[in-house]
């Protein structure tokens, strides 16, 4: 277990078995404020599997926080689906009750099988939570600041607008729905699929798109690939199929292995690397539980074009891939000068 929080450098790692609930809340870094991050609740076929999970996906939430410039940590919780019937509302109102536990130091929001009513239930223990509904749905803005991405890695690879572009939408969940609405206001074409039929088909009707088999998505031909459901969809078969100039999409952990993200630079496909790109969420909900406006929030996530600007900027300059270039300015962010010295005069922080 200390070899494991070694291996993603996190600093702390809780555990709560009650009842029916058996969570996990991992604290990767603490040094730009309270960890904050979303809540899974999904099945896992052992708890060595959800302790993985929150590790991983805690570190990435201090990178995310690092590039999107909020005052946050980077912490996840995982809560391990129970087999057979349960008591939902009890077991969030017990996890409300482990956050509080914490005294502060991590502050959770939805994520992958959690809902709006299980953050009101946390929040009758706690008022360390984000997303509930007096805060409301951070899709919306994570959908902004992927097209906002999106638009300013096309400027900078293609040197155009979105107008007449053909974007690949694979996965038409929140995120990825509300981003076919704002990239079809922008004027592109889609191209989409979802493992639920129904979903392609509204985004059909609504939006003009094209609606395609899930298997074919990487093969078609566009400009832009937009991933938007599973992570580690970017592996060596996919990204032999694909077509496009330029990756920018929500869904989180998109490269399988790391070496992913050089093979796509040396195909000269930009890749928007994921946890800036969809930082929207994390922007959002970081303000609102801070007390900004809708207008001060929208400031922020903006800030995300020049944040892009300056890790393709370096990635061009050094011949490195982008998501290296990422990983070392958030570094920089969270470790100071010493974690990369040699680019300690470039990568200043964003």
């Amino acid at each position: 277990m200390f070899s494991m929080m070694q291996g993603q450098t996190v600093q702390e790692l809780h555990f709560c078995q009650q009842g029916s609930l058996n969570a996990v809340i991992a604290i990767h870094n603490l040094t730009l404020g309270p960890a904050l991050g979303g809540c899974r609740f999904i099945d896992y076929e052992n708890e060595e599997q959800a302790i993985t999970d929150a590790l991983r996906l805690a570190k990435g939430m201090s990178y995310k926080a690092a590039l999107a410039r909020v005052p946050q940590g980077g912490g996840k919780a995982v809560i391990i689906k129970p087999k057979g019937s349960f008591d939902r509302q009890q077991l969030f109102k017990q996890f409300g009750q482990f956050i509080q536990s914490l005294s502060g130091r991590y502050i959770t929001a939805m994520d992958s099988g959690t809902q709006v009513q299980d953050m009101d239930d946390i929040r009758s223990q706690t008022t360390f939570v984000s997303s509930s509904s007096n805060i409301g749905d951070p899709s919306p803005a994570t959908a902004q600041g992927v097209v906002l991405g999106m638009i300013t890695a096309v400027e900078f690879q293609l040197g155009q607008d979105m107008k007449g572009l053909t974007v690949a939408i694979q996965g038409l969940g929140h995120v990825g729905m509300a981003l076919a609405k704002q990239l079809h206001k922008e004027g592109a074409k889609l191209i989409v699929c979802d493992v639920d039929e129904q979903k392609s088909l509204w985004a059909q009707q609504a939006f003009g798109a094209t609606v395609v088999n899930v298997d074919d998505i990487y093969s078609q031909q566009c400009e832009v690939f937009s991933p938007c459901g599973l992570g580690a969809v970017l592996n060596e078969k996919t990204i032999s199929q694909l077509k496009c100039k330029v990756i920018a999409g929500c869904a989180n952990n998109q490269l399988a292995q790391d070496d992913i993200g050089q093979m796509l630079h040396e195909k000269k496909m930009l890749y928007v690397p994921d946890y800036v790109i969809n930082s929207g969420g994390l922007i959002f909900a970081s303000g609102r539980f801070r007390g900004l406006s809708a207008n001060q929030i929208g400031h922020e996530i903006f800030k995300l074009k020049d944040t892009l600007n300056k890790i393709f900027i370096l990635s061009k300059n050094k011949k490195q891939a982008s998501h290296q270039i990422a990983n070392e300015m958030a570094e920089h962010i969270l470790y100071g000068a010493q974690a990369h010295n040699s680019n300690a005069n470039m990568l200043e922080a964003v």
